[in-house]
């Protein structure tokens, strides 16, 4: 398993309009962007007890959380994922899922997962089977993206991070969200090394690391 390199700031307004210009001086744009930007809708999943909930607000070095993804709308491009962490290391693993997979898992249909022919979805069935996990809510929020070859750098800004609440209906585009917070979360991920023009070009005063989880932002109300 590869891990990367990941640091998170939550920044203020003025100063992500200064990153903006400066990032866009340096960096390249991601190609699957529209207009700089794309909105990303994520489901994820937690256990009764809100395992991953817990690990994440008590900072815990080593933890891991799964979630269904999608962006700008389009339903035809689906993953599951799940995250890894050890310490500033994180790892993403990835599967495909089609439009009527995800809905099933949402409707707690799986008994077609272990036949899966990719590894995650079968670990997802197995958790989902011996912890519990299930879909517990849906993360709505807008990403800037900006990549640097060298390092295998990519720097994002979230934004208008809204939370489904106790709904997980996630392939429902009139399903209901609700803002949760105007924080502004800068993050940075590499592999060996940071350049030192991306470094400068981040350089600011006023940031707090790993101060804002969206996912336990969204969790607020419930």
């Amino acid at each position: 398993m590869e891990f990367r390199h990941e640091v998170k700031h939550e920044i203020s307004f003025s100063d992500m309009m200064i990153l903006r210009h400066r990032l866009q001086a340096v960096t390249y744009p991601d190609p699957h962007t529209i207009n700089g930007k794309y909105f990303i809708r994520s489901l994820y999943f937690d256990n009764l007890a809100d395992k991953a909930l817990l690990e994440k607000i008590n900072g815990v070095n080593r933890r891991e959380k799964f979630r269904i993804r999608y962006y700008n709308g389009d339903t035809s491009v689906i993953h599951l994922e799940k995250k890894s962490k050890i310490d500033s290391l994180g790892n993403k693993q990835s599967a495909p899922l089609t439009a009527e997979q995800a809905q099933a898992i949402v409707d707690g249909d799986i008994d077609w997962m272990p036949e899966s022919e990719h590894r995650l979805i079968r670990e997802l069935y197995s958790k989902m089977k011996i912890q519990g996990i299930a879909p517990k809510t849906i993360v709505d929020y807008t990403r800037e993206p900006y990549i640097y070859p060298a390092g295998n750098v990519r720097v994002t800004l979230d934004y208008n991070v809204r939370s489904g609440m106790r709904c997980t209906d996630f392939l429902n585009p009139d399903c209901v969200t609700v803002p949760v917070s105007d924080s502004i979360i800068l993050e940075v991920k590499w592999d060996g090394f940071l350049p030192d023009i991306i470094r400068h070009a981040m350089a600011l005063t006023d940031t707090r690391e790993g101060a804002f989880s969206k996912y336990a932002a969204c969790r607020i109300y419930g």
